[in-house]
């Protein structure tokens, strides 16, 4: 596990920017692709401008990358707070990306149970002709929320405990929206998992993740069975870490 603390929620950003250039070179040039997932929230919004920006977009291999979700809202495509909108708005319309390589989750469906079982139905299919058919992302980019929560796994959620499925529906009207997510059994198959951390409203719980590993977090249960762990954190989210 690698901790890097960043002035700035800009800092931080470039720092990702950077490890995702530089893993997407490694593993497009050892296997021919650099497979992906991502998450929603306002943190990665700067990141994904910045890969689609001057700096970055014609340096790399886009033809090479595919971005799946580590969670979606199940909202239509359209919707304020659709991740995958949020990804096409800031890198995806303005990169050379070929569209078969976008593969987010349906919410076009009639329920989000569905969604889930046609999005784990894509990824068994996916990693069929890669890799042998395991589910093993080259990068997962996470979020950690101030109760504890990444991707969409919440605290006392039966679906920690899950072990078979890669992919699970959340509709416990806890939650404004119906969501997919990810389960702890395909992201901790990750190579490289990286979680993006910014604001002093999240140094208490990044404290207890990182610090404590508080089992009773859903983020403190990410532990891959192989692979690369990083948080990267701004200044005011790493205050109880130094």
């Amino acid at each position: 596990m690698e901790i890097h603390i960043l002035p700035d929620l800009e800092a931080l950003s470039h720092e990702a920017a950077e490890m995702f250039l530089s893993l997407s070179k490694r593993y497009i040039e050892g296997k021919g692709s650099f497979l992906v997932a991502v998450s929603g929230g306002s943190t990665p919004i700067r990141l994904f401008a910045l890969l689609g920006s001057d700096d970055y977009k014609d340096i790399i291999n886009w033809k090479g990358v595919h971005f799946f979700w580590a969670d979606e809202r199940f909202v239509p495509r359209d919707h304020r707070e659709n991740n995958y909108r949020i990804l096409r708005e800031n890198l995806l319309s303005r990169i050379s990306i070929p569209p078969e390589n976008v593969h987010p989750a349906r919410t076009d469906v009639s329920s989000v149970m569905i969604s889930a079982r046609t999005y784990e139905k894509e990824i068994r299919e996916f990693f069929r002709s890669y890799r042998n058919g395991l589910p093993e992302f080259d990068l997962i980019l996470l979020g950690l929320g101030e109760d504890g929560h990444t991707a969409s796994l919440f605290p006392g959620s039966d679906i920690l405990s899950e072990k078979n499925r890669l992919v699970a529906s959340v509709d416990d009207h806890k939650h404004k929206y119906p969501r997919v997510t990810l389960t702890l059994t395909v992201i901790n198959k990750a190579k490289n998992i990286v979680f993006l951390i910014s604001g002093r409203q999240k140094a208490a719980i990044a404290k207890k993740v990182i610090k404590d590993k508080d089992g009773s977090l859903p983020a403190s249960h990410i532990e891959q069975e192989k692979g690369n762990l990083f948080f990267l954190l701004d200044e005011d989210a790493g205050l109880l870490l130094k």
